[in-house]
């Protein structure tokens, strides 16, 4: 039976993996067709947004989405997720509406292919280096003046404990938030780290239904940068709560008899 497990979750990896591949080699002429001119950098933020919800499709697994309802289309936000794995910016982009701007590390505008269209169509900061984050704050409010969102991920990396523990926020987002008063919506995914965890080195998928929650919008209507650490905290309880009450219901539930693709 634990040969036929194995079996069934390398299966499994080969599949997930040829369905991220596949689709993306198969529209990275038309990416490169869209990022050429600034006038179709939202289409190729849509044709993202399509590969996004695709591929999560073909993964074969359940992914819940619950919060939309309270975000209103015209309305611009600062979205607070926390992050936990890889599988994070596909989930936003398939669930969230509208032309979204990410704020991501350096470094994914390296990786072969697809950092030259995260290059051309979202921000990038190196985080250690104080200019790089200057000129990432700048292109931020720039993005918010221009009606696009951005999302940032507060704790600026994978924790070791994703899923379970966050890292400290930092002040970026809701210093953006409060200086040009949007709102600021704490998201939490509480699974994400178990369909793709973030081991160096390593390439491990395991099935998982998935779950995102968009909390309400906290307003940020007539606060000023003392009430930063305020809004930071509200922020942090809000998504640590959710992944604690997430965890306990994951470890209590009676779960069904494991699958062979069932993680371990």
């Amino acid at each position: 039976m634990n040969r036929l497990k194995g079996i069934g979750k390398k299966a499994y990896s080969v599949w997930c993996t040829a369905w991220f591949v596949l689709p993306f080699l198969t529209s990275y002429p038309l990416f490169r067709v869209l990022i050429a001119k600034p006038n179709r950098l939202k289409h190729a933020h849509h044709l993202n947004r399509l590969w996004s919800k695709f591929q999560l499709r073909m993964y074969l697994m359940p992914v819940t989405v619950k919060g939309l309802e309270q975000l209103n289309p015209n309305q611009k936000y600062v979205f607070a997720p926390n992050h936990s794995s890889y599988i994070d910016i596909p989930m936003i982009l398939a669930a969230v509406p509208g032309f979204l701007n990410f704020v991501g590390k350096k470094s994914l505008t390296k990786v072969p292919l697809w950092g030259r269209i995260y290059d051309a169509l979202y921000i990038s900061v190196d985080r250690d280096s104080p200019i790089s984050s200057a000129k990432a704050y700048i292109a931020s409010k720039q993005s918010l003046e221009a009606g696009r969102s951005i999302v940032i991920f507060p704790e600026g990396k994978i924790s070791p404990e994703s899923g379970r523990k966050l890292l400290p926020f930092k002040d970026g987002p809701f210093k953006l938030a409060i200086e040009k008063q949007v709102p600021i919506v704490p998201i939490t995914m509480p699974y994400n780290h178990l369909f793709l965890p973030d081991v160096k080195g390593k390439l491990i998928i395991r099935y998982h239904p998935l779950e995102m929650i968009i909390h309400p919008p906290i307003s940020t209507e007539g606060l000023t940068m003392q009430d930063l650490e305020f809004l930071k905290n509200q922020t942090f309880t809000i998504i640590q709560e959710t992944l604690d009450q997430k965890n306990h219901e994951h470890q209590h539930r009676n779960l069904t008899p494991a699958g062979a693709l069932s993680p371990a």
